[in-house]
Formats: C-alpha cells, structure tokens, sequence
C-alpha cells in the first residue's frame, strides 16, 4: 500500500491541512494518508500545546466530518517514548507494514531545515519526502538545493493550494479573544 504520512502537532487543525489532505486524498500516488499527531516536536521548546491526546481526539472528531478523505488518524507517536524523531516513526511504521511504502508530507518550510532533522539523508533516500507550499519559501529552489547535495533524494511536490494560515497565528488569536472559527477544520 502506498502511504503518505503527514504528521504533526496539529494544534490546533485548520483549513490549511484540510486542504493538504483533500490534496492528498485525490493524489494517485498514494492508496491512503496516515495523520499522525506529535506529542512534542524535538526541535521546538516544550509549550504549553495541549496534550497530544486532546489533539489526537480533536483530529478524529474533525476528521469524522469528513468521511471522503482517505486518511487514517494514527496513534503510533502517542504510544512511543520520546523523543518523537521523524526517522524513528518511519522506521516504526515500516516494521509494522513491511509491505506498504511510506512517503513523508511536509511543509516547504521544513524542507527548508530539514538538515537539522535526526537522520533526514535517511528520510530523503529511504522514504522521500512530498512538499506542500508555504508562503515565503520557493519550494522548488530548496528541492533543488537538496538535490545538489545528493541526486537521489527523493523529493516530490504537492501540487496543492497555498493556505496562508498557521496553528501559531491561530492560537496567538485565540489568546487575544479572537473568534478564529472560520480557520478552523
């Protein structure tokens, strides 16, 4: 089975994944989409994001109003120890479908520091990486950059709408008394 693995905080999810698993979901390369919610991400400080529980109910309620998506909400981070390395959760994955291809979603963002990930060559050659766009970042300048470092790296494009919106933005507003229900999923 081919699988696309978005992960993340998702704290909290918002149009801009919905757009991102539409995308996903009419995307031929993929049978399926694993959502995986983080409990902490390595390289960002502890805040104080709800529990990765709360965001792991939230994201089955929201996607449950979506029942067209091909995507599958996965608990694997919640059940392993931390900390949370993209690498180990592939390397878990793999193990627990040795028959399907896992493919990492992420952000172009990301891509632009994904060298301060644990193991990303590893990631990049083993798994491959889809990129959605982000405002602010050229997303096939950085693809090519990488290539540079190593033409067999595999990195793909999402050829999915720009959605100028963060979960940061989201509850930056929300702490000011913001109603921000129109951003979210």
């Amino acid at each position: 089975m081919r699988t696309a693995v978005y992960s993340g905080s998702f704290d909290p999810l918002h149009k801009g994944h919905l757009a991102i698993l539409r995308s996903l979901s009419e995307d031929s390369r993929f049978d399926r989409t694993l959502l995986v919610v983080s409990p902490q991400n390595p390289l960002k400080e502890v805040s104080k994001a709800e529990s990765g529980q709360a965001r792991y109910e939230a994201a089955a309620k929201a996607l449950g109003r979506y029942p067209e998506l091909k995507v599958t909400l996965d608990d694997i981070e919640l059940r392993m120890p931390p900390p949370h390395y993209t690498i180990r959760t592939l390397d878990v994955l793999r193990q627990r479908e040795p028959d399907s291809t896992f493919t990492l979603v992420i952000g172009a963002d990301n891509l632009a520091h994904i060298r301060r990930w644990k193991d990303y060559r590893r990631i990049l050659l083993e798994f491959g990486v889809l990129v959605y766009p982000r405002k602010g970042f050229d997303t096939e300048a950085l693809k090519q950059e990488l290539l540079c470092e190593s033409g067999e790296y595999r990195i793909e494009l999402l050829d999915a709408p720009l959605v100028d919106i963060s979960s940061t933005q989201i509850r930056n507003a929300l702490a000011s008394g913001q109603d921000v229900s129109e951003y979210l999923f």
